[in-house]
């Protein structure tokens, strides 16, 4: 079995990007299932089309792709993705769509197919900030999750797909406002296989 984690390039002016740093830093196998890790850009389209490359060459189990929320004080389990592009800043290739669709052809939402609580839950047990939560935003994050769950349903019906978002690394707090959340990047990804040991439960269980 693989499943697939993906990270998204720095962006918004950071230098690093924690999704990035801790999918990189992620065993190799958890509860025997293959890791396969893949960097996306932080480009509107473009990492949706990156994205769907490498499931079509891994054919995964399960995809879980990951991103930065800065200001958040815990992992975010993501439980829905929105057909709509809305950003508040450019994206990494300039891009700043202002109520555009992610695919024409697409229904007006999707929601997540991981076991969205109990990878909450397993990350909370390991002694991790986790939460729900009931919106992905309109920026690559969203983007991506959209394009994962609209390609799933389309060819890959079996494959699951989530998204999970991350705090900032606690070195990125460093010249933010007082109070900013911050989390260790090893903290991180050991929320990041926790939750991917959750999906591996789940669908270990189903076949």
């Amino acid at each position: 079995m693989k499943i697939m984690m993906t990270g998204f390039e720095p962006f918004g002016g950071e230098s690093m990007n924690p999704a990035l740093e801790a999918v990189r830093r992620l065993p190799e196998r958890v509860a025997g299932a293959e890791i396969v890790k893949v960097e996306l850009p932080t480009v509107y389209g473009r990492a949706g089309e990156v994205l769907e490359e490498a499931v079509r060459r891994e054919e995964p189990g399960a995809v879980l792709c990951v991103g930065q929320a800065g200001g958040c004080s815990g992992i975010l389990v993501e439980r829905v993705a929105i057909n709509l592009r809305d950003a508040r800043i450019p994206d990494n290739g300039g891009r700043q769509p202002v109520d555009e669709a992610v695919r024409e052809d697409g229904p007006a939402a999707y929601f997540a197919t991981v076991p969205v609580k109990q990878m909450a839950a397993a990350i909370r047990e390991a002694g991790i900030p986790a939460f729900l939560s009931y919106s992905a935003g309109t920026f690559v994050c969203n983007d991506v999750l959209y394009t994962l769950l609209h390609l799933a349903a389309r060819e890959y019906p079996v494959m699951k797909g989530g998204f999970l978002h991350v705090p900032y690394a606690t070195e990125q707090t460093v010249g933010k406002p007082s109070g900013t959340p911050g989390m260790a990047l090893e903290t991180i990804a050991r929320g990041l296989e926790r939750a991917a040991w959750a999906v591996v439960s789940q669908i270990s269980e189903k076949t």
